[in-house]
């Protein structure tokens, strides 16, 4: 769904660049590579698709009087703090990423359908400032998304090297290792001259 030219299709294309590298991300890893704890706060990346599924279905779905019906028990009252930042045993790398799909779905009929200055409510912010318009949402959103996607970079890095945008488009200067190996020496020794020089 996409209409050329317009203010709604350009908000739309980089939403999808984020969320398509996102999940670019889980692709050849294991279960326990998606799912395994990468940093001190327990970052991970099965966690980051998890997250930002939520956040789509918040933001550009609940705030505007669109709600999914997707039951996200991990968002209520009572769940677990953090219980959106990672999976469970039993939600399945395709639970996950069948629900990011959908909640972009959804998101993507409302991003549609209403004007991008109309105004919703953001549920879970303070009455005095929970007010604020589509465009602003879908900001904040691509915002979000590309943050988590440019973890979602780093741990894929870390777990097997693999790095760039996507499989096919990487954006980086050489796929050589060798290349790689040189660059990465040489940061290492400027990093330890200005070190030496403090």
């Amino acid at each position: 769904m996409t209409v050329s030219g317009t203010a709604k299709s350009d908000l739309h294309r980089y939403l999808q660049e984020a969320r398509d590298a996102l999940l670019w991300k889980l692709e050849g890893l294991s279960e326990y590579d998606i799912r395994r704890p990468m940093t001190q706060t327990g970052t991970n990346l099965l966690g980051l698709v998890k997250h930002v599924a939520g956040i789509e279905l918040g933001y550009l779905c609940d705030t505007f009087g669109r709600p999914s019906g997707e039951p996200l028990p991990w968002l209520a009252d009572a769940a677990e703090t953090n219980a959106d930042m990672w999976a469970t045993a039993e939600e399945s790398r395709a639970f996950v990423v069948d629900l990011y799909r959908r909640a972009w779905a959804h998101a993507d009929a409302t991003l549609y359908a209403l004007p991008l200055d109309t105004t919703g409510r953001v549920p879970w912010w303070p009455d005095e400032r929970s007010e604020l318009t589509l465009h602003h949402a879908v900001v904040r959103v691509i915002a979000d998304t590309h943050r988590h996607a440019g973890h979602a970079d780093i741990l894929r890095e870390l777990l097997d090297g693999g790095a760039g945008e996507t499989g096919t488009a990487t954006s980086l200067p050489s796929a050589d290792p060798a290349w790689w190996a040189s660059y990465r020496d040489r940061l290492e020794r400027a990093a330890r001259e200005a070190d030496s020089d403090g």
